[in-house]
């Protein structure tokens, strides 16, 4: 990691870019998928499956024994884990949700807003090199509160041809039965289009590397709605001299072993700090299994030194990361100070692998910048809010005049005259 002292302002903008893909050759790659699997279906994932993932597969869908089958390979001691991640998920996203309040604006008319399920969801499941089967938690729980009707999985095969035992047994803990084996942007565009095996969906939720997300955005050329743009992972820790350099070093690996796309920024106010995380970072990431993955992550990694925390902030809120950690002794002063981020970790005992797994936080996040303008999944992810009003006779008859009157001066005779019928027929009745 390349360490800053005091970056200009000037630079900031560039000191905050993330590391990507040639944009015009990503979405040609990933416009020919879309385009390949519209035409072909089922047999174009097939031939998909063996060309990526390396797996000869007869068929995409996922039978319920074989999710039976990859459920009971999965250790008790994980499976208790699991339903406890569970639980805590569901009792966070149920509080999300809301009982329609009828309100009376004027005598005699009532408005009230009402959540619907989406009907129809798709989930994307990474399975590469990590099966993450906390990402189908994470989006399947809020999906089954909200009530969505159909609920559609996808997530890569192994190279024997089967999901991973973990994702399996999470299906079977949530009762999902549409789940099927395609991963990459093959899986986004089966749902975007439907298949033979796979239903088109309505919406699509989930993370994945630059080229699942792609397919995500190109998507929404088709009518189809997405959770956000959620492509590589990345984290920002504030340390200050009373940090735990230990933990902020396992902190930025936690991100960085993600992928060799991943990014992780460091800030503090504290030169000697910053430099004890990074050398406990360089003997950290040495012990790792997926070391190689987490040393390509930190060449597109940074370290920041300001004179003071103040300025860490306004540089965090313009990086605006998906995960933002303040490891600072007066965490709960300096979260006030925080205007954008996709999911904030308050205090040196609150790692980003809690929200990735069991605190009941959704851990799926927008990332390079989209915080700006995207929530993280939530229950509100699942539901369409819809309004609907009531109006009576004596309703009408108090607003008719204002509305008549605004459609008039806009020049809308036609509205006007929808009142209007109204109004002459209630006269008529007296």
């Amino acid at each position: 990691m390349k360490v800053y002292v005091n970056p200009p302002r000037n630079r900031w903008a560039k000191l905050c870019e993330r590391p990507s893909i040639d944009r015009e050759d990503l979405s040609s790659t990933v416009g020919s998928i879309m385009s390949a699997v519209k035409e072909n279906g089922d047999a174009q994932l097939l031939a998909y499956a063996l060309e990526f993932d390396k797996a000869e597969l007869n068929e995409v869908s996922v039978t319920p024994s074989e999710i039976e089958q990859q459920a009971a390979t999965v250790a008790p001691a994980l499976q208790e884990a699991i339903q406890q991640a569970a639980a805590n998920i569901e009792k966070f996203h149920k509080a999300q949700g809301s009982k329609p309040e009828k309100i009376t604006t004027t005598a005699g008319v009532v408005c009230w807003r009402k959540q619907l399920p989406i009907q129809r969801v798709g989930l994307y499941v990474p399975g590469g090199t990590a099966p993450l089967f906390s990402s189908l938690l994470m989006l399947a729980i809020p999906a089954k509160l909200a009530g969505c009707k159909t609920i559609v999985v996808c997530t890569p095969p192994n190279q024997e041809g089967s999901i991973a035992a973990e994702i399996a047994y999470c299906c079977q803990l949530l009762g999902l039965e549409q789940v099927f084996k395609v991963g990459g942007a093959q899986a986004v565009a089966a749902m975007t289009f439907g298949t033979e095996s796979i239903p088109k969906v309505d919406k699509i939720f989930g993370p994945g590397n630059q080229y699942v997300t792609r397919a995500k955005e190109m998507s929404l050329n088709y009518g189809l709605a997405i959770d956000m743009p959620a492509g590589p992972s990345e984290v920002l820790v504030v340390a200050d001299r009373y940090a735990n350099p230990e933990f902020v070093a396992a902190d930025l690996l936690s991100q960085a072993e993600h992928g060799s796309d991943s990014q992780v920024i460091l800030l503090g106010d504290d030169l000697k700090t910053i430099g004890d995380v990074l050398v406990i970072v360089n003997e950290q990431v040495e012990k790792l299994p997926r070391v190689a993955l987490a040393k390509e992550a930190l060449k597109n990694s940074k370290a920041l030194v300001f004179d003071d925390i103040d300025t860490c902030m306004e540089f965090s809120n313009k990086y605006a990361p998906e995960h933002l950690i303040l490891a600072l002794r007066e965490d709960d002063y300096w979260a006030e100070k925080v205007t954008v981020a996709g999911s904030v970790f308050m205090g040196n005992f609150t790692p980003e692998s809690a929200g990735d797994y069991a605190s009941g936080t959704n851990h799926t996040l927008p990332t390079n910048g989209y915080a700006r303008q995207y929530s993280g999944v939530s229950l509100d992810s699942f539901v369409n809010k819809v309004t609907f009003q009531q109006i009576s006779a004596q309703g009408i008859q108090n607003l008719g005049p204002v509305i008549e009157a605004m459609s008039e001066a806009e020049g809308l005779q036609a509205h006007k005259n929808a009142v209007t019928v109204r109004l002459n027929a209630l006269k008529n009745e007296n």
